[in-house]
């Protein structure tokens, strides 16, 4: 059931994307280049297997949630070892460590790794998702690694280290998992676990240049917009609210309530003035909001909510219409960006648990669940289920994948795959 709100008078606006230094091709932070999940001028391939399909696979030191970004040559990932591996009984958690690989993209072979012990006391027991969710974020200086109340840090492309800063000391027994994501000279962190905030952080020197607080039960990565005035502002999703703050001090510009009951786990997507959101596992569980205005905007701007949604993964906002798969009931989803009319539901047998956020290219949506298969579904309004792929290794498939010079990188616990040409 879809509840509909019509708003009138909406303009398409030019979107901004918040796009890293480096080739057109990289895959520099969570979900590409623009936060979105998109690399239409790419085409990986639809098709591949465990002995077939792949340029090479590599093995990892560790598990990890967090996905591979690729830039310059290079393929950086997050890891953890030491504590709480899923199949390794025992272990201390004084012994728990992050892991940061360089590896070069062309051959998997690995160029640099550090191992960060954990500052203690840390979490213990993180439920399902490990200490490694956090996606690693690149520049052409730096390569940026969050790791909760251990710290964001930043690394020179040699392995070096360059700064570290400190956004919170508070734990929870869903772990970290929000992403850095880049903006002008800062560095924007939703520490919402660590300190009930979004920090912005100086890119050269990690000195804390804003803050923002309230920000309550949010694990998803901040989105980059444009304000429809030539400039942009930061976008994250809270419990029953949608914020959209001001890059150069924090302040709320405008909010809008998503009637969403739970906490907030997939980040947002947006284009042509419009932001979507997905969250929840009952009750209102998705909607649209126009962006732009000021204070409390739910009235004026909320487009439209639904019961159709997902508490993990993000959608995928494309030509029109939002996409997304159900993270529990592996349920495909299409709807009208603008209206929320539902244009397709379709359960995908043997899709399971979907954590991992989708990414589009070549025409096809790319969903891969748990399990390590990866479902491809037409980028179009009429449900298409292109290929089905397997990738299972025993290990899990958490991290969401990255597109870069038209192959696509995927992670297990195990290993990090290269799949294409």
């Amino acid at each position: 059931m879809v509840r509909l709100t019509p708003i009138r008078g909406i303009l398409p606006v030019l979107v901004a994307v918040a796009c890293l230094e480096g080739r057109a091709a990289d895959w520099p932070g969570f979900r590409g280049s623009t936060g979105q999940g998109l690399a239409a001028g790419e085409k990986p391939p639809v098709e591949w297997s465990a002995t077939s399909g792949m340029a090479w696979k590599a093995s990892l030191p560790g598990p990890g949630a967090s996905g591979p970004v690729v830039a310059m040559g290079r393929v950086y990932i997050t890891c953890y070892s030491g504590y709480f591996v899923p199949g390794m009984p025992g272990g201390k958690v004084a012994d728990l460590k992050r892991h940061l690989l360089s590896l070069d993209a062309a051959s998997g072979k690995t160029i640099w790794e550090k191992s960060v012990p954990a500052k203690l006391p840390e979490e213990e027991k993180i439920r399902d998702h490990g200490y490694a969710a956090s996606t690693p974020l690149v520049d052409d200086k730096h390569v940026y690694a969050f790791f909760g109340k251990t710290g964001v840090l930043a690394f020179h492309h040699d392995g070096s280290p360059a700064w570290t800063a400190d956004v919170g000391s508070v734990t929870s027994g869903w772990g970290s998992a929000a992403s850095p994501v880049a903006l002008g000279d800062h560095i924007i962190i939703n520490a919402s676990v660590e300190s009930g905030s979004v920090i912005a952080l100086a890119r050269q020197t990690g000195k804390e240049k804003w803050r923002a607080g309230g920000i309550k039960e949010s694990w998803n990565t901040p989105v980059v917009i444009p304000d429809g005035k030539g400039g942009k502002q930061v976008v994250v999703a809270i419990a029953g609210k949608v914020l959209a703050l001001d890059p150069e001090n924090g302040k709320t510009a405008w909010s809008c309530a998503t009637d969403i009951r739970w906490y907030m786990v997939p980040s947002l997507v947006h284009a042509d003035g419009l932001v979507g959101c997905v969250g929840g596992r009952s009750g209102i569980a998705s909607l649209a909001v126009k962006t732009g205005g000021a204070g409390d905007i739910t009235a004026s701007n909320r487009l439209w909510t639904s019961q159709k949604g997902s508490n993990v993964s993000s959608p995928i906002l494309h030509e029109g219409h939002m996409y997304w798969m159900n993270d529990q009931q592996g349920v495909a989803y299409c709807a009208k960006a603008a209206t929320g009319e539902i244009a397709y539901e379709e359960r995908i047998p043997g899709a399971g648990q979907v954590y991992a956020s989708p990414v589009l290219a070549g025409g096809n949506i790319y969903y891969l669940s748990r399990g390590g298969k990866t479902f491809v579904v037409s980028a179009t309004p009429k449900f298409q289920l292109v290929a089905s792929n397997s990738l299972q290794d025993g290990g899990g498939f958490n991290g969401s994948p990255a597109v870069s010079g038209n192959r696509i990188f995927i992670r297990s616990d195990k290993f990090l795959y290269c799949l294409g040409k």
